[in-house]
């Protein structure tokens, strides 16, 4: 697996288990103290130690693209797709 390190935003952090499972090393804002920490200091901590920034929080995303942090911008209409597809697959035969 690749050495990237992945930090998740605070409500993201349920997620930890999961990717670990799938082989990542993960860590949560929490694990470092900065939960409740401004947007600014998630991103610059997530520039200065080298780890891709996920969250749900376009300000974040932003201040990432503005950095040159490594992030993946999980938006609400990301997750309807999926909730989406999952219906859609799980029940074919269901009426819009």
């Amino acid at each position: 697996m690749s050495s990237l390190k992945i930090l998740l935003d605070e409500m993201y952090a349920g997620l930890k288990e999961y990717l670990e499972t799938l082989g990542w090393t993960v860590f949560t804002v929490q694990d470092f103290g900065l939960g409740g920490a401004k947007d600014r200091e998630v991103v610059e901590y997530a520039r200065d130690h080298d780890l891709l920034l996920v969250t749900q929080d376009q300000k974040p995303a932003e201040l990432a693209d503005l950095l040159g942090v490594k992030h993946v911008y999980i938006s609400n209409a990301d997750v309807a797709r999926v909730v989406d597809r999952g219906i859609r697959e799980k029940y074919p035969d269901l009426d819009e």
